[in-house]
């Protein structure tokens, strides 16, 4: 397999009996891992800005959902412009370009909340988005490449549970910052004259103004930390002088189905993930209040953390395929059952997925990529762009509840499990697999 390693400068030719000394990737890898996290802080924030917003605009389920497609928009707008980018600059530098672009995005929260423009929360967000695409591009690969191949699954699986570790806490702190008023109900907004509905939005829309000013100061200095770091270079992912340019990402099905197995998965764990404080208020559910319901989603986001720190143990012993057929199946049957029943069970099954959740986005990844050799950077370039069914899907799902109600809309992301569930037995397999299968005697 040609994948590309990081390059390195033979300083001096090692005699006969010198020993060759394993590269330590422990202070590389941990720099980047800090990028995870915080872009999954930042991603899991929007289930918290939905219910807020949604109250504070009075927005239908497929209104709110905007915010989703806004902010996951940007995975297919900029993932391709960004792979390329990345092969110009290199890894390194993406991210802190990456880094700065999402900060512009945090700060411009800060006149959205000040004039209470829904337009302008929504283009803040896509700013970010885009600024986290960059990091997407430039760090999935980074890590898949940054060590032994036949550990790239568990090693991109330890550095996506610390990106949980940001989602499982951001619902916490987010419903205490930014869900700490009890908002008016559609009736009283409905009563309030235009200046006073005005006042009102730019009174609750104040609570995002602390969160996201302190938010991107820290991307700023994580931004100056990343660009002083002395990090391991890759070799650019590009077809070098004399190379046949004769393959093509076009030519692996294991790739172009591994994209629509991201945009199945983003789409549904995002779908799930927005509407949990919505659906935990519910009457047939547990009757929540907003602020109570926004502690319930870390256990969401939390079992995708636990989930994936186990994952770094068990794809290390066992076939990534198997896993992710175990978790897509049981993922689907959680989802189903909480759109069979009510009460708690509801609520707890539906809240049970984020643990199986866990590792299918770096198994898929991994998956995707394999064999693609200098084709790597491209071919993350359009599975990042995949992650743009978090725009879709969630909005899909909002207007069908709109129509048949927010529990039974929940069918959309058991569709997506399917889907990944067919990924992990026939569409992951690569080339050399589909070209020279294996036959059993």
């Amino acid at each position: 397999m040609a994948t590309q390693r990081v390059a390195t400068s033979p300083a001096t030719t090692p005699g006969p009996a010198a020993t060759v000394t394993a590269v330590n990737y422990a202070r590389p890898l941990t720099v980047v891992t800090s990028l995870f996290f915080m872009w999954g802080f930042l991603t899991c924030l929007n289930d918290i800005l939905v219910p807020h917003l949604k109250s504070i605009f009075d927005l239908n389920y497929s209104q709110a959902m905007l915010i989703q497609f806004a902010f996951f928009s940007a995975y297919f707008l900029f993932s391709i412009p960004w792979s390329r980018f990345v092969n110009r600059i290199g890894y390194h530098w993406a991210m802190v370009v990456g880094l700065i672009t999402m900060a512009c995005g945090a700060f411009l929260f800060l006149p959205a909340a000040s004039t209470a423009s829904y337009g302008l929360f929504l283009t803040a967000l896509l700013i970010l988005a885009a600024g986290i695409t960059g990091l997407q591009v430039a760090a999935n690969p980074y890590v898949d490449l940054l060590g032994r191949p036949e550990t790239a699954s568990s090693r991109l699986d330890l550095t996506q549970a610390f990106n949980s570790l940001g989602t499982a806490v951001a619902p916490k702190i987010g419903g205490i910052l930014i869900l700490s008023a009890a908002p008016l109900a559609s009736v009283q907004l409905a009563q309030l004259a235009p200046k006073a509905l005005q006042a009102y939005r730019v009174q609750q829309a104040a609570s995002v103004r602390i969160p996201y000013a302190a938010i991107g100061t820290a991307l700023v200095l994580l931004a100056i930390l990343i660009a002083t770091s002395k990090l391991p270079q890759i070799e650019a992912a590009t077809t070098r002088i004399g190379e046949k340019a004769d393959d093509s990402v076009w030519k692996h099905p294991s790739l172009l189905f591994g994209a629509i197995g991201i945009f199945a998965y983003v789409g549904a764990e995002v779908s799930i993930g927005s509407f949990l404080v919505n659906y935990f208020g519910l009457p047939e559910i547990a009757s929540l209040p907003a602020k109570t319901a926004a502690g319930y989603v870390s256990f969401y986001w939390g079992g995708a953390m636990v989930g994936r720190f186990l994952g770094a143990f068990l794809l290390r012993r066992f076939k990534p395929t198997s896993l992710l057929v175990l978790c897509t199946s049981t993922a689907a049957a959680l989802v189903a059952t909480s759109m069979i029943l009510g009460g708690h069970t509801a609520m707890w099954s539906i809240l049970a997925v984020g643990l199986f959740n866990s590792i299918m986005f770096p198994t898929i990844f991994t998956l995707g990529v394999a064999e693609l050799g200098p084709l790597t950077g491209s071919g993350s370039g359009i599975l990042n762009m995949a992650i743009g069914g978090g725009a879709i899907l969630p909005l899909i799902q909002g207007v069908i509840a709109d129509h048949i109600g927010l529990q039974h809309a929940f069918f959309v992301p058991v569709v997506c499990y399917l889907y990944i569930l067919f990924y992990a037995l026939s569409g992951s397999k690569p080339n050399s697999e589909r070209k020279h299968p294996s036959v059993e005697v």
